[in-house]
C-alpha cells in the first residue's frame, strides 16, 4: 500500500528515525559494558527489536506500509524474563548506569512517538507508531524489572 508523507509527517519521521539509531548504538554499545550476562542479553534483544523498528521507519519513509506480524512474532520470542532471585553483586556498579541511561531513552523515544502517532493523516501508519511505541514501553518495562530486582530503582 502507497501512501504520500506530509513535510512535517516526513520530518518527524526522520526524527524517529534518528531516535532508533541512537538506541541501536546505545543498547550495543552497552551490551559490550555490561557486567551481567542477563543484562548484556537484555541489551542485545532491544538493540535487535530496535533495528526492526529503524527498518519499520525506512519503510514509512519510503511510503511503504510494513508489516508488522513478523515483528510481534520476532518481539514475543526475544523478551526477557527478569530472574528476580539473582542477587545484585553480580552486576558492576557501572550496569545501574547503564540501565538509568536507557530507562531514560525509553521513555524519551516513547514521548516523541506519541506526538509522532497524533501527527500523522494516515490511520496504517499510526497504527504503524502504535505498534513500534508500545515495543519500546515494554523495553523500557523490562528495563525496570531488570533494575528492580537488582536493588536498582525501589519504588517507594
Amino acid at each position: 500500500m502507497q501512501f504520500n508523507l506530509s513535510q512535517k509527517e516526513r520530518m518527524l519521521l526522520e526524527d524517529q528515525k534518528s531516535h532508533e539509531q541512537l538506541c541501536i548504538d546505545k543498547y550495543t554499545n552497552y551490551a559490550s559494558q555490561a557486567k551481567d550476562p542477563q543484562l548484556k542479553q537484555l541489551f542485545t534483544n532491544h538493540a535487535s527489536i530496535e533495528q526492526q523498528h529503524l527498518n519499520s521507519i525506512n519503510q514509512l519513509l519510503s511510503g511503504q506500509i510494513p508489516q508488522m506480524g513478523q515483528q510481534q512474532n520476532s518481539n514475543q520470542n526475544q523478551q526477557q524474563t527478569v530472574n528476580s532471585n539473582q542477587s545484585a553483586g553480580m552486576c558492576g556498579a557501572n550496569d545501574a548506569e547503564l540501565c538509568k541511561d536507557l530507562l531514560m531513552t525509553e521513555k524519551y523515544v516513547s514521548g516523541a512517538y506519541n506526538t509522532t502517532i497524533f501527527e500523522c493523516r494516515d490511520t496504517n501508519v499510526r497504527d504503524v507508531l502504535n505498534h513500534i511505541q508500545k515495543e519500546e514501553q515494554k523495553h523500557g518495562e523490562a528495563i525496570y524489572k531488570y533494575m528492580e530486582s537488582k536493588g536498582m530503582y525501589n519504588v517507594q
